[in-house]
């Protein structure tokens, strides 16, 4: 089954830790079951590089299995940060060269 990651991008002024905001990103992860493959964690230092969104922050990442892409992004539609100003990419990740070991630099 595909991997995907979440990538969620918070509102610039979104407040972490409410008993509400708890609630809400437990009942999300409640309501993706079997589907995560890596809860993940929120982010709380950042800075960006290049062109990037300038209404939302790097909220935090999981990586979740589902048939598809769209699947993966049906499960995305539950993210607490779509109905606050904020919002979830969704990308399947490829393992690339999976045989090839690191090179030391």
């Amino acid at each position: 089954m595909p991997t995907f990651v979440l990538a969620y991008r918070a509102p610039e002024d979104y407040q972490v830790g409410s008993p509400q905001t708890i609630e809400a990103w437990n009942a999300y992860f409640d309501g993706l079951g079997d589907h995560v493959v890596d809860r993940g964690n929120p982010v709380f230092t950042r800075t960006a590089l290049g062109t990037c969104a300038t209404d939302t922050v790097l909220g935090g990442y999981s990586i979740i299995s589902a048939e598809d892409l769209e699947s993966a992004v049906t499960l995305a539609k539950g993210c607490p940060f779509l109905s606050n100003g904020g919002g979830v990419e969704v990308g399947e990740l490829t393992m690339l060269n999976a045989g090839l070991k690191q090179i030391a630099g």
